[in-house]
């Protein structure tokens, strides 16, 4: 996403990833299956990168509006949320060939059905940080409002000191590699 804005010239705002969206959409699916309710009973957030660096946040992931902390152990959560990091390595071996399309399709979806009809949606998304988590100048997956003028506001959670330093490793993983590629 870095890149992308970078090589395109757009505005931050206008460039968004969805980082967040497809391992949130992973961890709603984990998550039902063990509370066997509906995943659209599942509100769930995970910040940072996709996969492994991802960070769940089960303090604000809810299923009927109360929080999973209050519905599952902390072992189980801690199971779902490694599976959730390796998910799409199952979903891989699980269809062997193709399946790269279909969470990000269903993501792409609801990204841009937010900003044609200005939904204002509140979405764990890949976003410019300036400051924001005390993080600069990278795309990471965070909370943020989407709408018409694409990332219209980045929201910062209150995180415990544990999931702040996990998302700034996250984020810090991410910037490294981008450097190493693009020599940022």
């Amino acid at each position: 996403v870095m890149a992308f804005q970078k090589f395109s010239s757009l505005p931050a705002n206008k460039v968004v990833g969805m980082a967040g969206i497809l391992d949130s959409s992973r961890f709603k699916l984990f998550l039902s299956l063990e509370l066997n309710v509906p995943v659209k009973e599942i509100e769930a957030m995970v910040m940072g990168g996709h996969g492994d660096t991802m960070v769940p946040l089960p303090r604000y992931t809810t299923a009927g509006g109360i929080p999973i902390t209050q519905l599952l152990d902390e072992e189980t959560i801690d199971a779902i949320s490694k599976r959730t990091a390796n998910g799409g390595g199952e979903i891989v071996k699980l269809l062997e060939r193709g399946s790269a399309f279909y969470a990000p399709g269903s993501a792409a979806a609801i990204m841009a059905e937010a900003v044609l009809n200005d939904r204002r949606r509140l979405l764990p998304c890949s976003a410019l940080l300036n400051g924001e988590y005390g993080l600069n100048d990278v795309y990471i997956g965070v909370p943020i409002i989407l709408g018409k003028n694409g990332v219209e506001e980045i929201i910062e959670l209150d995180l415990e000191e544990h999931e702040l330093t996990s998302l700034q490793e996250s984020a810090n993983f991410y910037k490294t590699q981008l450097s190493e590629i693009l020599g940022y």
